[in-house]
């Protein structure tokens, strides 16, 4: 009988050309199945059952996430999803398994939305300027971050963004995101005059938009090194991200940021100034509106109004 692993590597190039799905998700799912395997011993496909499935589910409620704990419940559900899309592709393919929507999901608990108020969101897009860097990394670092705070773009999509997808004269441009799906975004003023103003100062050829160019190892008082970018490469998600974290703690923010954390940020201000859901799950990619729906308690105008409205009239009579 055929092992379990004999079929993954079909699988996972089932994923990229007939799915569409990003490189970064097909080594996720990758990661997850070989977990699965490795623990179940690479069992053949019609020996995967029920109780497989629930005694591997009780291994990852127990698993230790490099000192941090046992896994969330998202990291979890991670595992079973990418199990019961291998199924599915399996059974597709008249290989006898278990049935995949046997396989249901952990409830979870509503997601913390981290994102930054005015003062903070401030400091933080003031914070290139404030440093020693060259004159060309304080322009491209506050680039990087005005675009983030526009457009909530995810770090991939900013890292992989070519000089010619943005026409600085227009205040929109199309993204390519997850699931290879396009969106529109839009540029603030602040947003395209920092753009404007590094795109002056830059003498490379590199078609990318933000690339390294701090190529000697920074001082204190510089922005972290980049590596993985150059100047004819663009810069990494990696990298973008310790650009973040580093200017955050530049700015004297005490919370834990990330590029993330200005998508959500640029999520709330929008909600918080009256935009509605559907918009706002337009600009952000969002598949479902499930998904931006975890903005909504944190950004609920309405009941606010009411409670500032009702709440403690009767001590006020009294």
């Amino acid at each position: 009988m055929a092992k379990l692993s004999t079929h993954l590597r079909t699988f996972l190039e089932h994923l990229e050309v007939e799915k569409g799905r990003s490189a970064l998700t097909i080594r996720n799912y990758d990661f997850y199945l070989r977990r699965f395997i490795d623990w179940a011993e690479d069992p053949p496909p019609e020996r995967i059952d029920p109780e497989i499935v629930h005694n591997f589910r009780l291994y990852l409620n127990r698993l230790e996430s490099r000192g941090e704990g046992t896994l969330k419940k998202s990291t979890q559900n991670y595992h079973l999803i990418a199990l019961r899309a291998f199924l599915k592709f399996l059974a597709k393919r008249d290989i006898k398994t278990m049935a995949s929507e046997k396989i249901e999901l952990a409830k979870q608990g509503s997601r913390d939305v981290a994102f930054l108020d005015g003062a903070d969101l401030q400091r933080l897009l003031e914070a290139p300027e404030q440093t020693d860097a060259s004159p060309l990394v304080k322009a491209r670092d506050k680039a990087i971050l005005e675009l983030f705070f526009s457009t909530g773009m995810r770090v991939s999509e900013l890292a992989n963004l070519k000089r010619d997808q943005i026409n600085l004269e227009r205040d929109e441009f199309t993204v390519r995101g997850k699931g290879d799906k396009t969106r529109v975004a839009f540029l603030s003023n602040q947003a395209r005059h920092a753009l404007r103003n590094y795109l002056e100062l830059r003498k490379d050829e590199s078609p990318f938009m933000f690339v390294r160019h701090d190529r000697a190892a920074p001082t204190p008082s510089q922005s972290p090194p980049s590596k993985g970018g150059d100047d004819r490469g663009g810069l990494t998600p990696r990298s973008i991200e310790r650009l973040v974290r580093y200017y955050a703690v530049a700015a004297g923010i005490p919370k834990k940021v990330s590029p993330h954390t200005l998508r959500h940020s640029f999520a709330t201000d929008l909600l918080m100034n009256g935009a509605d859901l559907r918009s706002v799950q337009a600009m952000l990619g969002h598949s479902s509106i499930t998904t931006t729906q975890i903005y909504t308690h944190v950004t609920n105008r309405q009941l606010k109004d009411v409670h500032k409205a009702f709440h403690g009239k009767t001590l006020d009579e009294s």
